[in-house]
This record gives C-alpha cells, sequence and structure tokens, in this order.
C-alpha cells in the first residue's frame, strides 16, 4: 500500500523539481544575448544550436531522474513499480550522458559542414 506522506512528499518534490529545471533552463538561456534568427554567422548558429540541444538534454533528462525517483519512493516494494522506476532512472542516466557529449557532436556537425 501507498502510504499518503509518501506520495505528498513525492508530490512535492516533484513540483520543486520541475520549477527548478523550468527557471534554470530559461535563466541560462536569458544571459546568451543571441537570437537564432539574428545570428551573424553560421558559427554563432552552431553555438547557440549547441547551447539549446545541451538545456535541452539536460532538462530533459532532470525530468527522467525526477519522475524516476518519484516513482521509486511510492513504488512501496511493488516489483513492477521498482523496475519502471528503474527504466526512468536509467533513461535518466542516457539523457545527461547524451548533454555531456552534445558539444561534441555538435563540433563534429560544424567541420563536416566547414564552419569550424
Amino acid at each position: 500500500m501507498h502510504h499518503p506522506a509518501h506520495r505528498a512528499r513525492a508530490v512535492l518534490l516533484l513540483a520543486a523539481s520541475a520549477t527548478y529545471t523550468v527557471l534554470a533552463v530559461s535563466h541560462a538561456h536569458a544571459d546568451t544575448g543571441h537570437a537564432v534568427l539574428a545570428a551573424a554567422s553560421l558559427d554563432q548558429v552552431i553555438g547557440n544550436v549547441r547551447t539549446w540541444l545541451v538545456g535541452l538534454l539536460a532538462a530533459l533528462a532532470t525530468t527522467f531522474l525526477t519522475i524516476g525517483g518519484v516513482k521509486y519512493l511510492i513504488a512501496g516494494g511493488d516489483p513492477g513499480e521498482v523496475e519502471k522506476a528503474k527504466s526512468a532512472l536509467r533513461s535518466a542516466a542516457i539523457g545527461y550522458g547524451l548533454a555531456i557529449l552534445a558539444p561534441a557532436l555538435v563540433s563534429i556537425l560544424q567541420h563536416i559542414v566547414g564552419a569550424g
């Protein structure tokens, strides 16, 4: 059985994490001062794509991490629910890995199109 206090903590954790993610991502991109449509060069466009890609991947990974954590907290020992939580946590790890690799992938793309 699911304990009401666990559910309340899980909902609070999910809400706080979602709020933090939205604020962190919007703050990270608010300070760039660059607009993709007003880019002066291909290098600037690629830099903007890199910034947005890393931010998006990190936000998605954080969302999956939060969902996995909440699912694990409210699983109540149910093996099926614990496995779903572990799956979400694995997805988060993959998302963080892609966020770390995104700058390298964009650099490879930059060399392919001849902008670097």
